[in-house]
């Protein structure tokens, strides 16, 4: 440990993920002097185009997109603070189901371990003490979250590496809270049919299943800030129209679940690093 700093490495699908999940931690290890590294899987190719316009319809370039999205992406990196951002560059692959998932070049067609071994070339070169991705559902079935989940298990596995590894997950309570903020500033947020739930994985975990809740609330101007350069994706308008100090209210802690740990650090932790320092 003494040769080298500690390092986070973050392991997102698209430009943008790293601000809705991470951006407290990211901003707050790099200014606690902990090495931070982002790793983002795809191009996001399938995300919206100028004046909102969908992947399919008249005037949504591919290419310009993604250029579009990598100058979004480094720019939420120089407000995070993010010391190193490495791209794989796989085609992004839509929604389920959408035919960008069986495209050419598509993360989700990519063969796990040939994606992994890249992952694996930088898990080697930054040797991280901490790892965090998506669940095994990609925390609400994106194809690309998942197999972001996939190739960071797979080159774990590949490396023999075991740092401390972390899933990100949102809390029930939280979740409902985050309806009616919906609600309130005018965000289409309607209950699932019931026979459609009950089909569905639920999204986030029982408050009692999370292993880790780190407060993020100071940083909450620049996890704001990162996600105000995504302010081309739609996702991200109704975060931006809460202001600042409702935003981190409601995002100023960030939870995350443990699924690998060698330091026997107690739960619940508010530290990803807990143990380690």
């Amino acid at each position: 440990m003494a040769d080298r700093p500690l390092t986070f490495m973050a392991v997102h699908a698209h430009p943008d993920d790293e601000a809705t999940g991470t951006g407290g931690v990211l901003a707050r290890y790099a200014a606690e002097g902990i090495r931070t590294v982002l790793v983002t899987c795809t191009d996001g190719a399938c995300g919206d185009g100028p004046g909102g316009v969908k992947p399919g319809e008249p005037g949504h370039d591919p290419a310009a997109v993604a250029a579009m999205r990598r100058r979004e992406l480094e720019a939420s990196c120089e407000v995070l603070k993010v010391g190193h951002l490495e791209l794989l560059e796989y085609g992004d692959s839509g929604m389920m189901g959408w035919p960008a998932n069986d495209a050419p070049g598509s993360f989700w067609r990519t063969p796990v371990d040939q994606a992994a071994a890249r992952l694996a070339e930088l898990l080697v070169r930054y040797q991280p003490d901490v790892v965090v991705t998506y669940d095994e559902n990609g925390f609400y079935g994106h194809p690309d979250h998942i197999q972001a989940n996939r190739i960071t298990t797979a080159a774990l596995a590949m490396t023999g590496m075991t740092p401390k590894v972390y899933w990100t997950t949102a809390p029930r309570s939280m979740m409902q809270r985050f309806g009616e903020v919906m609600r309130e500033f005018g965000a289409d947020w309607e209950e699932p049919d019931p026979a459609e739930a009950d089909a569905m994985p639920e999204i986030g975990l029982p408050d009692e299943e999370i292993t880790t809740w780190v407060d993020t609330s100071e940083f909450g101007g620049q996890k704001f800030n990162a996600l105000g350069t995504h302010a081309s994706q739609s996702e991200n308008i109704f975060f931006l129209k809460m202001g600042e100090e409702r935003f981190t209210q409601l995002m100023g802690v960030e939870t995350f679940v443990r699924v690998q740990d060698t330091t026997g650090a107690a739960l619940p932790e508010d530290d990803l690093f807990a143990g380690l320092r």
